[in-house]
């Protein structure tokens, strides 16, 4: 079994690969403003102009050849035993289709997973990208993508990992929790989080929907009641009314490209 990295950049400088101390094989998908393919010891770089992190995440997925993939950005540094701790993870749960890892933050916290257990839709929603590993042909024979309206770079700037996880979970893929830490991320700053104001609760209110349109309301109201902390700019009213108006923004979009 063989581990591959599906790594997102954007105007790549290739000393900085040398200091996340990756030693698998890598794919690099380099946003530019050029389009180019080269190598560069074990990075596979592709270049591409264009932009949106679930455009890159998706040509990744178009490149990558392995067993085992794992998400990557540029801001995680690995552990020394990373591959082997993810092979075996996979090793030895063969039911695992997707196993979400702990990763460690020196200036941010992060939810860290407690124990080896299945994950559900209920607990799948708040973990980064960089946690995410799969069997990468349980991915490609179901043809799985990230939705390219969601993600840095796009108009809703957050919450595709959510949607790919729900996706996974609605082609029947089992997904596992595992208390293995494989690094360090250092999230210095958001390129999308701007506090809890009006438009987090617009691209929560798009995310909610693209998840479970039906169920929409529910997740609004389920959020808000969850995480009433959240609320110190604006009052749960107005919170509700933004993940209305992002819904609705949101289905416009899908009626537009419908059209198309």
């Amino acid at each position: 079994m063989k581990l591959e990295i599906l790594l997102s950049v954007m105007n790549l400088n290739k000393k900085d690969l040398d200091k996340m101390n990756i030693t698998s094989k890598c794919t690099v998908i380099n946003q530019c403003e050029k389009n180019d393919t080269e190598n560069y010891k074990n990075f596979n770089i592709y270049s591409y102009n264009e932009v949106g992190l679930s455009n890159s995440r998706n040509r990744g997925l178009e490149k990558i050849s392995k067993d085992i993939c794992i998400l990557c950005d540029d801001d995680v540094i690995y552990n020394e035993n990373y591959e082997n701790m993810i092979i075996q993870e996979f090793e030895n749960n063969k039911k695992a289709d997707i196993i979400i890892f702990n990763i460690t933050s020196p200036n941010r916290k992060i939810r860290i997973n407690q124990k080896n257990k299945r994950l559900h839709f209920y607990n799948i929603l708040n973990f980064t990208s960089t946690r995410i590993a799969f069997r990468t042909n349980k991915i490609i024979l179901k043809k799985i993508k990230f939705n390219p309206m969601f993600g840095a770079g796009a108009k809703y700037q957050n919450g595709e990992e959510a949607i790919f996880l729900n996706e996974c979970l609605k082609h029947k893929l089992k997904i596992y929790a595992s208390t293995k830490n494989i690094g360090i991320v250092y999230q210095n700053k958001s390129t999308w989080f701007n506090g809890y104001d009006k438009n987090f609760f617009f691209d929560k209110g798009a995310i909610f929907t693209a998840i479970n349109k039906k169920a929409r309301h529910l997740l609004f109201l389920q959020f808000l009641l969850r995480h009433k902390n959240f609320l110190h700019k604006l009052s749960s009213f107005a919170a509700y009314k933004y993940m209305l108006q992002g819904s609705k923004e949101y289905l416009n979009d899908i009626r537009n490209s419908q059209r198309i």
